[in-house]
């Protein structure tokens, strides 16, 4: 029988008063794995209330960095504790690989034990720069920080908020995705059993247009982060106009993946394959546009294709698949649709393009990795975000013209170069307009490094010291070394 979930408000587990529930599947089969609820505006002020008297009361926020540090390693702790469950749980409620979840659920435990490792770290400047002035910049928590996350990465992207906007010292109401709420209510479960003060986190569940906007309306919250799709992204700027809130975006992508005639073509299809199919291609910084140089490209463009053929597709508790389910039939459905307008705008549909229900997938959300070749870069599916598995493939002459292709987007989320020339790699990954960029290599990234785009994929930046500043209020604090009357009026 499906368990039926709770809201985490004040420390407790409570039903919402909303009757309503909402099935959540396991998009490999459709079974439903648990029920969650539809939290109500009224339930979740209610949260944002008890987490600004919380945050005000400095059970938190007044607390050393080396005391929130300690709270933080015993939650990465936790999650050390439980990666089998939580890897199980991904990998169920999202349909990815157990191997892609295993990798999640240890990256989410390292995340919480990273931040706790920065706040041991000195920060703060002080200078004189004014005779008898001593200047001191102090961080500070901003408050209540209202996190909403996205479905494709349900576990990651929880903690990648979680995790500094605690160390920061601020409260946090977390919102998922309504349709992969579940390892969201396991990581709250850990929680619930460290030092973590009543009433700093919250988990509501819900709708977007209900809990995510009282959220992102709300006078007492004072910073908000979400990760989804531009469109919403935009909204959700317009909704924290009210008290001027800092807002913090990461959004879509339609990332260029730049091939040059003198790369090593082996690495460079086994990256661009990684690039677009892991996750099956639901991966914001996905390399969707894979640009190849006219010298190499049919040779490039026939061992692609070959390898894609070989993927095998397959629910994710089967170790021998590599790409698993989308997230959802509706999600589904909006991929094949894509599929079908690249086919009428002309491209030319290189391998897959159909959903596979066959060999025990008949249930599933499954579709074949798609390629589309010699595609123009008016067409949709060169300039709209699928996110899914399909990849369009374009041809190019020289730097120039890469450059001006790959710029040619509205995103600027991700991009690489490959070639064994490191001179004209470095050229042309700095004319990129993107924020995580790579040379030989794709979808590798740390912790420590920063994540954002440029553009419309977002503002501000996720993960290292720069995702902490996002949690944070700089102030300064100036102090007279020779305290005597100005006589300024005299």
């Amino acid at each position: 029988m499906a368990q039926n979930l709770k809201l985490y408000i004040n420390g407790e587990w409570v039903d919402s008063s909303n009757p309503e529930m909402q099935d959540i599947l396991n998009p490999a089969n459709q079974e439903v794995i648990a029920k969650a609820p539809k939290a109500t505006k009224e339930e979740t002020e209610e949260a944002i209330k008890i987490a600004k008297s919380a945050f005000e009361s400095g059970a938190w926020s007044d607390r050393t960095p080396q005391e929130r540090a300690k709270v933080l390693l015993q939650i990465a702790e936790k999650m050390e504790e439980n990666l089998d469950e939580l890897a199980e749980l991904e990998m169920k409620n999202n349909g990815k690989t157990l191997r892609e979840a295993q990798s999640d659920a240890a990256d989410a435990a390292n995340t919480f034990r990273y931040y706790a490792g920065l706040l041991d770290h000195p920060s703060g400047v002080t200078y004189q720069a004014i005779e008898d002035l001593q200047t001191m910049i102090v961080k500070e928590p901003m408050g209540v920080a209202g996190l909403i996350v996205p479905w494709n990465f349900p576990l990651l992207m929880s903690v990648w908020k979680i995790a500094p906007a605690l160390a920061a010292g601020n409260s946090i109401i977390l919102k998922p995705a309504e349709i992969t709420p579940v390892t969201a209510v396991k990581v709250f479960e850990l929680i619930d059993q460290t030092d973590l003060p009543k009433g700093i986190a919250h988990l509501v569940m819900g709708s977007g247009s209900v809990v995510g906007q009282t959220i992102a309306e709300s006078d007492d919250v004072d910073v908000v982060s979400f990760t989804g799709s531009t469109g919403v992204g935009r909204n959700i700027m317009q909704a924290a106009t009210g008290n001027l809130k800092k807002v913090s975006l990461e959004l879509g992508g339609k990332s260029p993946n730049i091939i040059f005639d003198d790369a090593d073509l082996e690495t460079a299809v086994d990256y661009a394959l990684f690039g677009i199919f892991m996750g099956s291609g639901q991966v914001c910084s996905s390399g969707s546009r894979i640009l190849v140089q006219e010298g190499i490209y049919d040779e490039f463009v026939a061992k692609y294709v070959e390898k894609a053929k070989g993927i095998k597709v397959g629910p994710g508790n089967d170790e021998s698949s590599q790409m698993g389910a989308i997230v959802s039939e509706k999600h589904m459905e909006s991929i094949l649709e894509y599929i079908r307008i690249g086919k009428e705008e002309g491209g030319n549909l290189a391998c897959g393009g159909s959903r596979i229900q066959r060999d025990g997938m008949e249930k599933g959300f499954f579709i074949e990795p798609t390629v589309f070749t010699d595609v123009t870069s008016d067409m949709k599916i060169v300039r709209e975000e699928i996110f899914g598995p399909v990849v369009a493939i374009q041809k190019f002459k020289d730097e120039a013209e890469a450059v001006r292709i790959a710029n040619d987007t509205e995103f600027g989320l991700a991009g690489a170069v490959f070639s064994e020339d490191q001179n004209k790699a470095m050229r042309v990954i700095r004319k990129v307009r993107a924020g995580i960029t790579w040379v030989n290599a794709y979808h590798l990234t740390n912790v420590q490094a920063p994540w954002g785009g440029y553009k419309q994929s977002g503002i501000g930046r996720s993960l290292g010291t720069y995702g902490l500043d996002e949690y944070q209020e700089t102030k300064q604090i100036n102090i007279n070394l020779d305290p005597k009357p100005i006589r300024f009026f005299e």
